[in-house]
């Protein structure tokens, strides 16, 4: 059975400040583990969020749910400029095809 603490999404970089790797949790963006190696970097991140939600179960507190299980629509709305909205749609229309298209081909 898969751990809690599994379900969440860590990422690895590296910090050329500091000459270690650094391990990161994306729900958790206030927690970073820094290691010589990415493998003690990752086991680092992931044994500090398990104390992080045990801590959380313990004082009942909620803890942020996993990305990985999120339900997405995929409708977002973002705000741009006047003359930014006209140059899409002109390049849409140009196209041949919807500015709904052309933004999310231009975001993939």
């Amino acid at each position: 059975m898969t751990k809690n603490h599994d379900r969440y999404t860590y990422r690895l970089i590296w910090s050329e400040q500091d000459q270690e790797h650094v391990g990161l949790c994306a729900e958790f963006p206030s927690l970073s583990w820094l290691d010589k190696t990415p493998e003690k970097a990752l086991a680092g991140i992931r044994k500090l969020v398990k104390g992080c939600l045990d801590d959380m179960i313990k004082n009942r507190e909620n803890a942020p749910e996993p990305i990985a299980i999120k339900s997405y629509s995929g409708k977002f709305m973002v705000r741009v400029p006047p003359e930014t909205h006209r140059m899409l749609s002109i390049q849409a229309a140009e196209s041949g095809i919807s500015l709904n298209r052309l933004v999310s081909s231009k975001l993939n």
